[in-house]
């Protein structure tokens, strides 16, 4: 395949706020944007949006060579490395694989991998945000935690209607708990009820969509714990029910709440550089622990993280990195040690579905992303179409 034409433009994602869309061949693919942003994830953009948008424009298009599989992104790579940020070379190699994919007659999973056969692979079971607070919220009084999530082990079709079933239960047992009930930027219900009230809420959701869809649903937590560490003073500083704690309080107390509530899945429980603190809680915790901030997508410290017996889980963001080729490589270590893999979307997103074809692709086992809002739920109805088409 040649490269014929190649452009940018920018266009605003679910917050309302910028973010870039590439086209290349007429295949177009956009990035979408954290809030919540882990130190060590690369810049979004070299200086700014407006520079790798210009740069994409002018770029020479007989600069590119010819693309004929996946493996050739590494040329891509070689001709943007250091130009752009890593919002504008994900969404420049995902249009670059859709144009490929296009000429092929295939879809985008297919060129992501192609060795997988339809009708062998497993689908992704599908995380939802069904409370939120933290960073994603922006109510005075909140839960500190960012996220109380669901997740059913379904196909994704019933996991769609599953979770959000779990999305309206949880609105109504929060609405005879509390006046301030608000939305927030990933359609998650929020309160001024802190994390504790929260994880009761859950509970009783879990219970009653038990009850009437004879369904099991795990629940678990976004901790986010980054994001209210007070670097100074080594101390865990939670603002909804005041209290500043230590590092080992904390790791005490997410311990028993995992007991107490018998979380499925804990994501970013500690600060993010605090990796033996993220192995304690692997010995002491039955459920899932996950790194985000930790990790940031980052080969070097998912490796590190998986050398300390860090994480049992990790959460993947392809556009942190910006490099399929890396997300690729992250797959692949993660299988050779057995940690669980969750593709999961931003908190500012397009209604591009991409990251529905890499985690299926790359057979991960999670797909983190909330089933309200259109940016949303086009990647769950992705999904939809893989599984229809394996019937």
């Amino acid at each position: 395949m040649k490269i014929k034409e190649a452009s940018a433009r920018i266009i605003l994602d679910s917050r309302k706020e910028e973010t870039i869309e590439v086209s290349v061949n007429n295949c177009v693919a956009s990035a979408p944007s954290g809030k919540s942003k882990g130190k060590h994830e690369a810049k979004s953009y070299i200086k700014n949006i407006k520079h790798d948008v210009d740069f994409v424009n002018k770029i020479k298009i007989n600069k590119f060579p010819d693309f004929y599989y996946f493996g050739d992104l590494e040329k891509i790579e070689k001709i943007l490395k250091g130009k752009v940020g890593a919002n504008t070379m994900f969404a420049f190699e995902v249009a670059v694989l859709r144009a490929l994919a296009q000429e092929k007659k295939k879809e985008l999973w297919q060129v992501l991998n192609h060795k997988l056969i339809l009708k062998k692979a497993k689908f992704p079971r599908i995380i939802s945000n069904t409370i939120g607070g933290g960073a994603h919220s922006n109510s005075k009084i909140k839960p500190d935690f960012q996220e109380f999530l669901v997740t059913c082990n379904k196909n994704p079709a019933l996991s769609f209607e599953v979770n959000k079933k779990a999305h309206e239960e949880a609105r109504a047992i929060l609405k005879n708990l509390s006046m301030n009930i608000t939305s927030n930027d990933e359609n998650a219900w929020t309160s001024d009820l802190d994390n504790e009230k929260m994880l009761e809420v859950m509970k009783d959701m879990q219970e009653d969509i038990r009850d009437e869809s004879i369904t099991h649903l795990d629940i678990g937590i976004d901790v986010a714990a980054s994001q209210f560490y007070n670097i100074k003073n080594k101390k865990y500083e939670y603002k909804n029910r005041i209290k500043s704690i230590s590092r080992e309080e904390q790791i005490n107390y997410i311990a028993q709440l995992a007991s107490k509530f018998n979380l499925f899945y804990i994501e970013d429980p500690l600060y993010e550089e605090d990796f033996s603190g993220f192995a304690e809680l692997v010995d002491k915790c039955k459920c899932l622990i996950v790194g985000d901030d930790l990790t940031t997508t980052n080969f070097s410290r998912v490796k590190k993280a998986i050398e300390m017996n860090a994480i049992t889980g990790l959460i993947i963001k392809p556009n942190q990195t910006g490099s399929l080729i890396e997300v690729r490589k992250i797959f692949e270590l993660c299988e050779r040690k057995n940690i669980k893999t969750i593709v999961s979307h931003r908190s500012g997103e397009t209604i591009d579905d991409s990251i529905s074809d890499i985690a299926f692709a790359f057979q991960a086992d999670f797909i983190k992303t909330p089933v309200v809002g259109e940016e949303r739920v086009a990647k769950v109805r992705r999904l939809m179409k893989f599984e229809g088409s394996s019937r």
